[in-house]
């Protein structure tokens, strides 16, 4: 018997042919067929979300952009599922329209730009392109376009107040594009830019949070992960530290703005980010009302593996060991001197005592997992404690150490911040004596005995050399004690609450 012969079909539009001949040769009985036939309606009908005519009538494969009734939530889209990029509540930007550029300065901190359309990079200009519908391209009488709009230049980075930063940050420009310019797309994005900044002060752990990370996560969170971060200034230190929680950003690769020499489209795109002041996350700013603990998810989803299989020999249980404590150690300046003395009195009170170095070279998901665990935390002033943000929310404390002279600037960046984040916040304040500035200068020197009146008559240089880059603490053990019980009680009785919240929510048995 001779092997019959099977042509191959093209698969795709070609199979609803393949289809009719397989019924009338009657291999397919008349449900398969009518099934099989609805499938294939089915991806004619979604076909045009698939496929996007290119700029030179070709067409370019992307994904899936899906509308404000998905799924993944309504807060991205509005409108009609008209994409909206700006998610600020009473921004001039918010309600824009479709194949326009809009900036929003009216921020000390930061300038913010929209693009609602079809845009491209231009590698060799920094610039992003706005290219409107061919019916809006025509020529005006004075050869303008009809759609015309003047050029838009920003730096994205949050500090605009501070000029010296602000001048080694790249400035992007934002314009439309003019006719006969037809820019061909390299690369087809199916999700809107943000062009953020991994320069400026990002090498310090408190700035990359503070000026990078959280206001990224404000200016986007409402496009769950639907966006690509175009990075000015990327290196290879900042994406190894910091991947976990850029993946949690962005579903889509990075693009490395100033070496990608490709041009990249978009049908859209922010430039800048939104600041709502330090570690801060306004929720009457937003939409949707988001805070600090919903960034506080961000970072739990980024760092939190799911949990494996109980082995045979486990830990004790949470609510039955002693509460943890960790301490953060840091190395140079602002140095607990008697940092053994201060774990033993802490376990003395009834902790268990974590001392975590802060120059150890461990990646953030080891910080993650040790912070996550600890019942509260304490440490000196400095960029470390940034990572106050991996504790638990409404659940434990932070304890700050002001050194002498630094305690306004304490509180404002960690203390505000942390008791917003519905952490338990305690500020101790260094005296005279527990300052090693005691063993430089007189007791009765403004320096030690007025530090407020040292810091306005000498500046913020001296500040900088001296309060914070100059002096260790060493603590008053029986005054801290104190301090320490006041955290042991509050985790002993969050503890409590805890218990009785999961008894009240038990079943009851029958």
């Amino acid at each position: 018997m001779a092997a019959s012969k099977v042509s191959a079909v093209p698969k795709g539009l070609g199979a609803m042919e393949d289809v009719a001949v397989a019924a009338k040769k009657g291999r397919w009985g008349f449900v398969q067929f009518f099934f099989v036939l609805s499938v294939v309606l089915c991806a004619l009908l979604y076909a045009p979300r698939v496929f996007v005519l290119g700029p030179a009538h070709g067409v370019d494969v992307v994904g899936f952009f899906t509308a404000a009734n998905s799924s993944e939530g309504t807060s991205s889209e509005e409108d009609g599922g008209r994409l909206v990029l700006d998610n600020q509540v009473h921004s001039p930007c918010a309600s824009m329209r479709d194949h326009t550029i809009c900036c929003d300065r009216s921020s000390v901190h930061t300038d913010v730009c929209f693009m609602a359309g079809d845009v491209r990079t231009d590698a060799a200009s920094l610039s992003l392109l706005l290219f409107p519908p061919h019916d809006q391209q025509k020529q005006a009488p004075n050869g303008s376009s009809s759609t015309a709009t003047e050029e838009e230049r920003v730096r994205p980075y949050p500090r605009k107040w501070e000029r010296f930063i602000m001048e080694k940050i790249p400035e992007v420009r934002l314009r439309v594009a003019r006719p006969p310019d037809e820019r061909r797309c390299d690369v087809r994005h199916d999700a809107p830019l943000l062009v953020m900044s991994a320069g400026g002060y990002t090498g310090n752990l408190f700035h990359a949070f503070n000026d990078g990370i959280l206001p990224s996560w404000l200016t986007v969170q409402h496009l769950r992960r639907r966006v690509v971060l175009g990075v000015l200034s990327y290196n290879p230190w900042w994406a190894g530290t910091f991947g976990e929680i850029i993946s949690g950003l962005s579903d889509h690769h990075v693009v490395d703005l100033l070496h990608d020499k490709r041009t990249h489209c978009f049908p859209g795109a922010i430039v800048g980010t939104r600041f709502h002041g330090i570690l801060v996350v306004d929720p009457g700013r937003l939409r949707d009302n988001k805070t600090i603990a919903d960034f506080h998810d961000l970072l739990a989803d980024a760092y939190e593996k799911p949990k494996m299989t109980p082995e045979k020999t486990q830990a004790a249980p949470a609510e039955t060991r002693r509460p943890r404590l960790g301490i953060v150690s840091r190395k140079g300046t602002r140095v607990i001197e008697n940092q053994a003395a201060v774990a033993a009195l802490a376990s003395s009170v009834g902790f268990d005592v974590e001392v975590l170095e802060t120059a150890n070279g461990l990646p953030l998901s080891a910080w993650y997992a040790s912070l996550s665990g600890c019942d509260a935390l304490v440490g000196v002033h400095g960029a470390d404690l940034t990572k106050f943000l991996f504790l638990r929310p409404g659940r434990a404390s932070l304890t700050q150490i002001a050194p002498l002279g630094v305690s306004p600037i304490a509180r404002e960046c960690f203390g505000g911040p942390a008791a917003r984040m519905g952490l338990r916040y305690e500020q101790y304040e260094v005296t005279g004596r527990e300052s090693s500035l005691a063993r430089r200068y007189a007791p009765e020197d403004e320096v030690v005995a007025d530090p407020e009146k040292a810091k306005r008559s000498k500046g913020w240089g001296f500040v900088a050399r001296v309060y914070l880059g100059g002096q260790n603490v060493t603590l008053d053990l029986g005054r801290f004690r104190e301090t320490l019980a006041r955290l042991h009680a509050h985790a002993l009785l969050q503890r409590r609450r805890r218990g009785q919240l999961a008894e009240e929510t038990r079943p009851k048995k029958r």
